[in-house]
């Protein structure tokens, strides 16, 4: 089995049919499929193993909240029948285990390239090929650039004034030491309460002599319901996977649930209430989001369903002024990702642990001793940053890209991002983004959207050979329409509503543009598969 250590580097030029970027899940399997193809590739990643988002987040906690028989590959049924997974929601360790067992399997790893990043990538128009460099001095020439980048890949670095100054040590959930942290009688201050946060801070206040949370916006975030996998139900899942993953491709989230057409203002509170119970039992996600058809385009429904999930909060947090706190009330639920947790109200009832409200003081620096907000100085032994990412773009956008006539990507998207089917971008002939923006991506089962992505790209490297084309580059007005459909679609939902990485709001700066794409993972896979039945509509191929 090869491992982290594997950094054996190529020659300083060299060609290959694509460069793929990134080593997790859509990296591995874009490799493997160009590979079943006769073409070649190699993939490079910054980590020192695969896994992408599963080798750096490594925090207290850190699991799926997707259930893991759905995160997981549906392309090989002998893959999907060996691997056993040993809880309803895995672990980032076990899923780092499914991550590099993935790699050996299908033996990827001579052609991985670890700790490499991607500086430039350059499109030559005379060639029709691309000149990658990285910072190991590699310079590839490439037909296809694969930005398989993950989505939540490009983290947030501290900002707060003096931050370098602190004393104590410091650690990011995105990037957590490997070696695991033991916060064992220290004073510990966690900024942030969005996932990452939600998930650690019920471990770290059990370890940790206090913990002090910074909270700007208050989280909805449902019980996981965590427990071993039950042996009958896999043996019966594994027993018709294919039903089930045809199921799952034509659904909406990219998971099988039942679709109702009911709608929350035409039913009772106690029928209502009961509906939501229901899915709040679940331990799902889409639980109570998916109670009514609703839900996400009504505001008045909208508040149904928040107003059940904040009683729950009132009656799980002892203190009523801390509860109402933690009651999110200035964005509709569900707009913000909803996470799962296990125990996170439930650590606020600690003596232990206490809240800060930062919409009322709000952090102003750091010195040598910790946090300071505007009224209030706090010691801390350990801070830990949960401030979250540069979503969907960030990962693309921080590589030096230059397309047609010199045209930088970064300056493309710098009113938001343009594409084509969230897969191609205008003027970047060959270059393609897995599950980027205006695609059902984040909204997703990110494993069903990934092989969506990595299929249809490969199926148009394979027609493109077939067919003796060396570029492909979809057209200004197909990308027009379809960045106008992307945002019709999410304009016509609450998602703008709140101040959510979905729409860029968490990076000072960034344009406000709704990023994913709300149509839903079957219609889009109908889409795509259309324009592809079509020779490739609102494509280019010379």
């Amino acid at each position: 089995m090869a491992n982290e250590n594997n950094t054996t580097k190529v020659a300083a030029t060299t060609s290959y049919d694509a460069v793929i970027v990134g080593a997790g899940f859509a990296g591995m399997y874009m490799l493997h499929k160009m590979r079943g193809m006769g073409m070649t590739a190699r993939v490079y990643d910054a980590a020192k193993g695969v896994g992408g988002t599963w080798y750096w987040n490594r925090y207290p906690g850190a699991r799926c909240d997707v259930m893991s028989h759905d995160y997981s590959f549906s392309f090989d049924k002998e893959l999907e029948q060996e691997w056993e997974w040993s809880e309803k929601y895995s672990t980032q360790p076990e899923i780092l285990r499914y991550a590099n067992h993935v790699a050996d399997r299908y033996e990827l790893w001579p052609d991985m390239q670890f700790e490499t990043r991607i500086d430039s990538a350059v499109f030559d128009e005379n060639t029709k090929r691309w000149t990658v460099k990285t910072d190991q001095g590699d310079v590839i020439s490439a037909m296809h650039v694969v930005m398989a980048t993950g989505t939540l890949s490009a983290a947030k670095q501290p900002d707060l004034p003096g931050h370098e100054t602190f004393a104590g040590e410091t650690y990011m959930t995105s990037k957590w030491p490997h070696e695991g942290v033991d916060f064992t009688g220290k004073k510990v201050g966690v900024i942030g309460t969005g996932s990452s946060a939600i998930q650690s801070i019920p471990i770290i206040a059990e370890q940790a002599d206090h913990l002090t949370v910074f909270q700007r916006t208050p989280n909805f975030s449902l019980p996981a319901g965590n427990s071993p996998t039950e042996k009958k139900f896999i043996t019966d899942l594994k027993s018709d996977y294919p039903t089930y993953r045809q199921a799952a491709k034509e659904s909406f989230f990219g998971v099988p649930v039942e679709v109702t057409d009911d709608l929350a203002l035409d039913a009772d509170k106690t029928e209502r209430d009961a509906k939501y119970q229901e899915g709040w039992d679940s331990g799902s996600l889409v639980g109570v989001l998916g109670a009514y058809a609703d839900l996400l385009f009504d505001k008045e429904a909208n508040d149904t369903a928040a107003e059940f999930v904040r009683e729950k909060i009132r009656a799980t947090v002892d203190a009523p002024e801390l509860a109402e706190l933690l009651c999110p009330d200035d964005y509709p639920f569900g707009t913000k990702r909803p996470c799962l947790d296990t125990g996170y109200y439930e650590a606020f009832n600690r003596e232990d642990v206490r809240l800060v409200d930062l919409r009322k003081t709000p952090l102003d620096s750091m010195d040598t001793n910790g946090v300071n907000t505007t009224d209030e100085h706090f010691d801390f032994d350990v801070v830990v940053y949960a401030t979250g990412f540069d979503a969907m773009t960030g990962a693309v956008t921080r590589v030096d890209i230059s397309g047609l006539d010199g045209k930088k990507l970064a300056d493309e998207w710098e009113g938001g991002p343009q594409n084509y089917l969230g897969l191609c971008v205008s003027g970047f002939p060959n270059f393609y983004v897995v599950t980027g923006p205006g695609s059902p991506s984040v909204l997703s089962n990110m494993m069903v959207s990934i092989e969506q992505h990595i299929e249809w790209i490969a199926d148009l490297m394979q027609y493109m050979r077939d067919n003796d084309k060396s570029t492909v580059d979809p057209s200004i007005e197909a990308q027009e329409e379809w960045v106008a459909h992307v945002a019709e679609a999410g304009d016509g939902t609450l998602y703008p509503l709140a101040n959510s990485w979905y729409m860029g709001a968490n990076v000072p700066g960034k344009p406000r543009v709704f990023l994913p794409y709300i149509g839903g993972c079957g219609p889009y896979r109908e889409r795509c598969d259309e324009i592809a039945a079509e020779g490739y509509t609102g494509f280019v191929l010379a």
